[in-house]
């Protein structure tokens, strides 16, 4: 069996992947008003993207001689559509933040941290574009990070 440390904490990503499924799907189904069209689909497929996660961390605890947890964080919900973003801004934040400390406990085993470090991009990508939904908006005059951003 793999580090049991390392094994721990990808179990802590697979609860927060689970969360994002749950999220995301969430947000998915109570937005409403003319944003609806637009955002709906975004975030179902951001779900699609958690539960992708989740499979491939849940496989990879199992390859690792571990037994993948089935229990999620609690979600945050909002039907204001600034604060969504917001939530989910900080959701993806967390990802990434999870997935390099996972890559410093992999160590020298390579294909693993090539495997985290595949996932680390789209977590990073997720961090960019929420970024970039809500600057410029309410929200960032609200939050002095996403001024200067």
């Amino acid at each position: 069996m793999a580090n049991p440390t390392l094994i721990d904490h990808l179990n802590e990503i697979l609860k927060h992947e689970w969360t994002g499924v749950a999220q995301y799907s969430q947000a998915g189904f109570i937005i409403e008003g003319v944003w609806r069209e637009v955002y709906a689909d975004k975030f179902l497929s951001d779900a699609k993207e958690s539960f992708g996660h989740a499979r491939l961390v849940g496989d990879k605890i199992v390859a690792l001689g571990g037994v993948p947890v089935a229990t999620r964080n609690e979600i945050q919900q909002s039907r204001d559509l600034q604060e969504v973003f917001s939530f989910s801004l900080a959701f993806e934040s967390k990802a990434v933040e999870m997935y390099s400390k996972a890559i410093e406990l992999a160590g020298d085993d390579k294909p693993l941290v090539v495997f985290l470090e595949d996932i680390l991009k789209e977590e990073q990508e997720g961090v960019d574009e929420y970024t970039k939904l809500l600057r410029n908006s309410g929200a960032a005059a609200a939050n002095p990070a996403l001024k200067s951003a």
